[in-house]
């Protein structure tokens, strides 16, 4: 038996990532500035996807406010910028502080369970929500823009934004990969599955959740800082809007949740329908929870799900696989096979 942590599959992936991060890097000399835009929302959707995935699908924190860090990412932005510091630098500073501040959330957050746990975060983001209302630089649900970003030349600005979501985007994935390889994923997935067996064998699961807990927050808060610097304008009923954690929901479960890949898959899905769909009006929000509800159904692990059941393929495996080599084992031949069958047991 031989114990495996990458496969063929995963190795072409390694190389795939290179040369498409190193084609989008130069991709804004080449496209028009509509496409850059609309990429720059891509990135960000990824990221908002793997951040949900990585409570839930990881660590079984099915939360429904996770709003609260997308929308105090974007208003601590707009609070350093007003301080002096540089938007960009605003960007980083900002999804910083609120990840500090996820911990001592967490120290109370964490002690719900299931359901409680995931009403107990949408109550803390309307509350989160009220707050910053109270802010008079906000003026209310007037809202106010990010005037620093005016600084720089459109051109020029547009280009640092979409560089800004690309890194940011595959700084975050390959964080996530890292910290599921290491004793904390493993830990953290055992804990999803049963936080009791989890504990009795030494696993410190408040510690464990609360490193993921903070993880998850510090991400959604960056793509928050994204989202207002590509749309320039905050307006908190915008923000803290729990549609962001419905997108989420949707992105994860559609591509599969628990799987690294099915994060990705369910934000591509969804950008592409949002492009094509979206001048729909209502009919597009119907179409969402349709699908989400049809794939619930029949597709409960969702599109990457079934694929790697069908095809067994892994792109991206965080885990341990044990396989064990065909040359080892003799298989019988269709004649040795049939002389057994019909061998007649001694008197």
């Amino acid at each position: 038996m031989k114990v495996t942590r990458s496969n063929v599959y995963s190795r072409g992936v390694i190389l795939s990532v290179v040369v498409i991060t190193l084609l989008m890097t130069v991709l804004p000399l080449w496209v028009s500035n509509n496409a850059i835009e609309r990429l720059t929302v891509l990135f960000i959707y990824i990221t908002l996807a793997a951040m949900w995935n990585t409570l839930a699908g990881f660590g079984g924190l099915i939360s429904i406010g996770q709003q609260l860090f997308f929308g105090l990412g974007a208003y601590a932005t707009i609070r350093l910028s007003d301080l002096g510091v540089t938007p960009f630098v605003a960007l980083v500073l900002s999804a910083l502080i609120v990840g500090l501040l996820s911990w001592p959330i967490s120290r109370f957050m964490l002690r719900l369970r299931a359901g409680e746990f995931a009403i107990g975060m949408w109550v803390l983001a309307s509350i989160g929500h009220l707050l910053v209302n109270l802010d008079p630089l906000i003026q209310g649900e007037t809202g106010i823009s990010l005037i620093a970003l005016n600084q720089y030349p459109i051109e020029t600005r547009r280009t640092l934004i979409y560089w800004s979501a690309l890194i940011g985007m595959l700084g975050l994935l390959l964080g996530l990969f890292c910290l599921l390889r290491s004793r904390a994923g493993i830990a953290m997935q055992a804990i999803r599955d049963n936080e009791e067996a989890a504990d009795s064998i030494g696993v410190d699961p408040e510690k464990v959740k609360r490193w993921f807990f903070l993880f998850a927050a510090f991400g959604t808060a960056l793509a928050g800082a994204l989202w207002l610097a590509q749309a320039s304008t905050f307006q908190p009923k915008a923000y803290f809007s729990v549609q962001w954690t419905a997108y989420m929901i949707f992105m994860v479960l559609v591509g599969g949740i628990g799987r690294f890949e099915g994060a990705i898959l369910g934000a591509l899905l969804f950008f592409v329908v949002e492009t094509w769909f979206a001048a729909t009006g209502v009919w597009y929000l119907v179409g969402l929870g349709a699908v989400a509800m049809l794939c619930s159904l029949f597709l409960p692990k969702g599109l990457w799900g079934f694929i790697e059941q069908r095809l067994g393929i892994q792109l991206i495996p965080v885990g341990y696989q044990v396989t064990s080599p065909t040359s080892q084992i003799a298989k019988p031949s269709p004649k040795e096979t049939l002389c057994r069958h019909s061998e007649k047991p001694s008197s």
